[in-house]
């Protein structure tokens, strides 16, 4: 096994251009993945294939290691090793949304639109579910089917070109803190209601239909609820 400094001098040559120094890193690094691997063997993807996703991963992680991360390349490859084979079995596995799941996903929410038209009310979970025949849960996870996963690698929405995985890494900086604090004075001003929605949903990790229960009203109307209300603390923050 390679000493801390050791592979810290290996990453520095590596990033440099130095092959050789890579092949060693990968080397050490292998049984990591392997191990990683077997986690998701028996998803219609061959071993090989896993492995060569994972060893991506490991060389993605060699690539953009930076000691100030304060961990140690294991620790960092971890998820993108991870993140790899995810998302190729999310993207192009045998892990997909079936055709039937996604029609059934549209057929509910045409239902819910046109329910809303004519009673001007959003329907109750057991609306949706009687109407279809189906369990509460079922309908909870036919419309979540309908949501793309998002990677932590995924840089697409930032301005900055960072992942989520790239600021969870670094140090929370002034400006960070004061919007920490300055959004939890904008959830103190929130309605009783609203603000109970927000800290069941984002501090006690509840799910929507947890929530309807607790508050008394549908999913549906948990869901709009909670976008308005993520959209007024947006115009509480620019002020």
């Amino acid at each position: 096994m390679l000493s801390v400094e050791r592979t810290l001098e290996l990453i520095a040559l590596s990033q440099s251009g130095d092959m050789e120094a890579k092949e060693i890193l990968i080397d050490e690094n292998t049984p990591l993945v392997k191990s990683i691997v077997t986690r998701y063997r028996g998803k219609n993807v061959e071993y090989d294939d896993l492995l060569q996703l994972g060893l991506l991963g490991l060389v993605k992680a060699v690539n953009n290691f930076n000691s100030d991360f304060g961990v140690r390349l294991s620790t960092y490859a971890v998820p993108m090793i991870t993140g790899e084979i995810k998302r190729f079995i999310r993207d192009d596995g045998a892990i997909k949304v079936s055709r039937a799941l996604k029609t059934m996903s549209y057929k509910i929410n045409k239902f819910i639109e046109e329910f809303q038209q004519q009673h001007s009310r959003d329907p109750e979970l057991s609306d949706i579910a009687e109407n279809f025949g189906m369990d509460e849960q079922e309908i909870v996870y036919t419309l979540d089917s309908s949501k793309m996963p998002i990677s932590i690698y995924d840089k697409n929405d930032d301005e900055n070109g960072k992942s989520l995985f790239d600021k969870l890494c670094e140090e929370p900086t002034e400006g960070a803190l004061v919007d920490k604090l300055t959004l939890r004075d904008c959830i103190k001003m929130l309605p009783d209601r609203e603000r109970k929605l927000i800290i069941l949903r984002y501090y006690k990790d509840k799910t929507q239909v947890e929530i309807a229960r607790i508050l008394g009203v549908s999913q549906v109307q948990v869901s709009r609820l909670e976008s308005k209300i993520i959209q007024k603390l947006k115009e509480f923050m620019v002020g």
